[in-house]
C-alpha cells in the first residue's frame, strides 16, 4: 500500500499532467527518511547527502524524488521536491508532541490519571510547525528551482525531554512522567536535523513559529476536541 500510494499514485499524476494542455507546478511531498542513518559529522544533513533509506516508506519517497526529477529532465515538467523533516501542529497524531499534549489535556479534564506515558526522551528532533510547512510548500512552488530537491526543517533541535517539559509548563498540569516499554523503539536516531540553507536562499522561506507557539496551538486544539 505504501508503494501503491507514494510511487504508483505519483506516477499516475505525473503522467496525467504530462498529457494535459496546461502544466501546473508539481510539488512532491518527499521525506527526510530518504537519507537513512546520517553520521553526526554530516548533521545538519544537506540535500547532497547520499540517499540510503532504511525502510519501505523511505525507499518509496526516494522513488518519488527520482520520478519527479526524471519528468522534469525528460519532459520539462515543472516539478519541485520537498524533503520534509519532523512536522507537527494542531490535529497531528502519532508523534511525541501530540502524544504529550493530548495526555496533558486529558489529565486536566480528569479523563486520565496524572501520569504521562513516554518513550525515549533522549533523541533530538527539530519539530516544524505545520503552518511553516505549508508556507514552505507554497514558496517552493512559486520560487523553487524546477527539478530541485529542498529540505524543509525547523531551525533548531530540541531533546524530546525538553519538548515534554515545555508542554507541561504551558499546560499548567502536574503529572508523573512514566517511561513505558510499548513506546520504546528498537532503534531511534540520536538526532534528525536538516540544513535549510538551500530553500532559504532560493525562496526566502524561514520558519516563523517557535516550539512554544506550536505547543500552545496544539493544547488549544486538544482542549476543544476532547
Amino acid at each position: 500500500m505504501t508503494f501503491e500510494s507514494n510511487v504508483m499514485g505519483s506516477l499516475y499524476l505525473l503522467e496525467a499532467v504530462r498529457h494535459a494542455k496546461r502544466r501546473p507546478i508539481i510539488v512532491s511531498a518527499c521525506s527526510s527518511a530518504e537519507y537513512g542513518n546520517v553520521p553526526e559529522s554530516a548533521i545538519p544533513v544537506k540535500e547532497e547527502q547520499p540517499l540510503k533509506p532504511l525502510h519501505p516508506y523511505g525507499i518509496s519517497k526516494v522513488c518519488l524524488d527520482l520520478l519527479a526529477r526524471e519528468y522534469f529532465l525528460d519532459y520539462g515538467m515543472p516539478t519541485v521536491n520537498i524533503r520534509l523533516f519532523n512536522t507537527t501542529g494542531p490535529g497531528k497524531t502519532s508523534d511525541a508532541p501530540s502524544d504529550f499534549v493530548r495526555q496533558l489535556v486529558r489529565i486536566k479534564k480528569g479523563l486520565q490519571s496524572p501520569i504521562v506515558e513516554v518513550g525515549n526522551l533522549k533523541p533530538r528532533r527539530a519539530f516544524l510547525d505545520v503552518s511553516d510547512t505549508v508556507r514552505g510548500f507554497y514558496l517552493a512552488a512559486m520560487k523553487g528551482k524546477r527539478g530541485e530537491s529542498y529540505n524543509l526543517c525547523a531551525a533548531r533541535t530540541y531533546r524530546i525531554q525538553e519538548v515534554l517539559q515545555t508542554a507541561i509548563r504551558l499546560s499548567g498540569v502536574k503529572a508523573e512522567i512514566r517511561p513505558v516499554a510499548r513506546l520504546m523503539r528498537p532503534s531511534d536516531e540520536k538526532i534528525i536535523f536538516g540544513s535549510t540553507q538551500k530553500i532559504r536562499k532560493d525562496t526566502g522561506w524561514k520558519p516563523l513559529n517557535s516550539v512554544e507557539q506550536t505547543l500552545q496551538s496544539m493544547l488549544a486544539y486538544w482542549h476543544a476536541v476532547l
